[in-house]
This record gives C-alpha cells, sequence and structure tokens, in this order.
C-alpha cells in the first residue's frame, strides 16, 4: 500500500521505518531535513509539502505535536487536503482535543475522506519495536481498512468507538501516567531520604500493590533501572513539555464537561514548573529532580 506519513519525529520516524519493514511504499515529509534524508536513506520517498505526500497516497498518516501544527498540515494551502484524493483514509496519531479531531473529520468528509483519530501508547521504545498501542476513534468499516496498516507498527489496535474516542482514551491514559509519576517520585525520594537502598525499595513497590509502570519499567529515580531515562540524565523518552500539554488537554477536556480533577490540576502545575526551570525537553520522569537536590540525592 502506498502510504503518506507526515511527522518524522522521535515517534513518527521510527513508526514510518516499521511501516517500510512491513513492505508498503511511502512518501514522507518533515520540516526537519535531516528526518527526512534518514527516512529517505531507509527506503521511503520524500516530499516538498504535505500535499504532495498525500497526492498519490492510498492513506495518509500524520503524527505531530500539537493541534495547531495538525490543523495546519491537514488545512493549509499545502496542505492535505488540498492534494489527497477523495476516499483516501486520513489518520492522525497526534495527541491533540477531541474537539480539533471532529472539526477536521467534518472537513475531510466533505470532500469525501473518511478521517480517523489513531493516538498511541508505549512511548518512543513502543515506536522502535513496533509495540505501540493504537486508540482508534473510527466508524467500525474505517477502523476494519485501518487495523492492518496500523498493526505494522503497533501489537494493540483498540478500536474505542467514534471518531473523537480515541482522543478520549489517550488523554485519560496519559492523565493516569502523570500522575502516577510524580507519586512514585514522591515515594522513592522519601525512601532515600528516610535510609532505605532505593533499589531495594523499588523491588518491593514493585511486587507490592503500589507497582505501576512509572515504578517498573520507568522509575525515575536514577540508578534503579538501567534502561530508563534516569540512567541518562532524563535525556529522549517522552518530554515534560508534551506531558504538560496532554496533561493541559485533559483539564481543559475536564472543564467543558465539569468534571473536577483534583490530581490532574496538581499535576499539570508540576509539570509547568518543571517547564519553567529550563527541563521542558528532558523526560517527563525528570519530575522527580523536583526532590533531589543537585547532586542527585533527596533535597
Amino acid at each position: 500500500m502506498h502510504i503518506a506519513f507526515i511527522g518524522l519525529g522521535n515517534m513518527g520516524a521510527p513508526m514510518a521505518r516499521n511501516l517500510l519493514k512491513a513492505r508498503h511504499t511511502l512518501t514522507v515529509f518533515d520540516l526537519n531535513a535531516q528526518a527526512l534524508a534518514a527516512l529517505r536513506e531507509a527506503g521511503a520517498s520524500g516530499a516538498d509539502s504535505p500535499r504532495q505526500a498525500a497526492a498519490e497516497a492510498d492513506i495518509v498518516i500524520t503524527m505531530l505535536p500539537a493541534a495547531a501544527h495538525v490543523r495546519g498540515v491537514y488545512t493549509g494551502e499545502n496542505g492535505v487536503l488540498a492534494g489527497v484524493r477523495p476516499g483516501v483514509p486520513l489518520v492522525d496519531s497526534s495527541t491533540i482535543d477531541p474537539a480539533t479531531v471532529r472539526e477536521l473529520a467534518a472537513l475531510a468528509a466533505r470532500q469525501g475522506n473518511p478521517f480517523a483519530d489513531a493516538p498511541v501508547s508505549g512511548g518512543t521504545g513502543g515506536a522502535q519495536a513496533g509495540t505501540l498501542t493504537f486508540m482508534v476513534g473510527a466508524e467500525a468499516a474505517l477502523f476494519e481498512r485501518l487495523q492492518p496498516v496500523l498493526s505494522g507498527m503497533g501489537r494493540n489496535v483498540v478500536r474505542c468507538g467514534d471518531t473523537g474516542t480515541g482522543q478520549v482514551a489517550k488523554i485519560c491514559n496519559n492523565l493516569i501516567l502523570g500522575i502516577s509519576m510524580i507519586g512514585v517520585s514522591e515515594a522513592m525520594a522519601l525512601g532515600a531520604r528516610l535510609g532505605i537502598d532505593t533499589t531495594v525499595l523499588a523491588g518491593i513497590v514493585n511486587t507490592s500493590t503500589g507497582r505501576c509502570w512509572s515504578s517498573d519499567t520507568y522509575n525515575p529515580y536514577p540508578g534503579v533501572i538501567d534502561t530508563a531515562p534516569a540512567a541518562r540524565g532524563y535525556s529522549g523518552g517522552f518530554g515534560a513539555e508534551l506531558m504538560l500539554k496532554d496533561l493541559g488537554l485533559a483539564n481543559d477536556a475536564a472543564r467543558a464537561v465539569r468534571q473536577p480533577l483534583f490530581l490532574g490540576a496538581l499535576a499539570q502545575q508540576l509539570y509547568q514548573a518543571m517547564c519553567q526551570r529550563g527541563d521542558g525537553q528532558l523526560d517527563f520522569s525528570g519530575v522527580i529532580r523536583q526532590y533531589l537536590d543537585a547532586d542527585g540525592g533527596t533535597a
């Protein structure tokens, strides 16, 4: 299948590579010339604009940082909607608000293009390994068309409901993730202050009722998990600025339906403080630095 893939960042680039491994034909676009060149070397064709990328595609997939980027890529003068053929499915795997998804779906429908939101969970490791979870908002018939393609990038491809519900699932998942990472950070810092070996503490937590992904796979305390961002100065991974964005989406959605988010609001403030300190490009698990001193010990 000929796929247009737009957005070759930390998530998009490995996702596109997995589509190449699945023997799809790819035309790719990104504003980053280096990222574009790397995918060309891997076997994809490059395009000069989203419009050009979409022109001959059988399916268009986008993976972008925020709603403004998604809207621009689809509706701009050289955007996807200006170049795509009628009937071609459009899939956005970015994490944005459900309202923007439904707005874009309505615009696409006017020219005969079905639209699905399919945000992902699994981080950069899952993107590289092809083990992502896709949370898909689409009509049942469209989901059946998309599932074989998305399966080339993910292990779990789940239909959440109609358009927009994929984003609902994603922001709820990341709300839990942001809160749980703060909880693990507080507990690990407290344990260190009280004198327990943090590796021992993590082992207890990970075989007890406090066990969660933020502790057993992505533990934020330095020296606990060799493969976690904490072992490399919190570089790479899922940036704190992106977590702040996702918590903002959750809190905005909650306000719209008058649903209280007590911990969600506090988590947003903690990540806001992290970003204001200049740590927004670090992995979100670096939130633990607010509890540690400059040498990595407890503050």
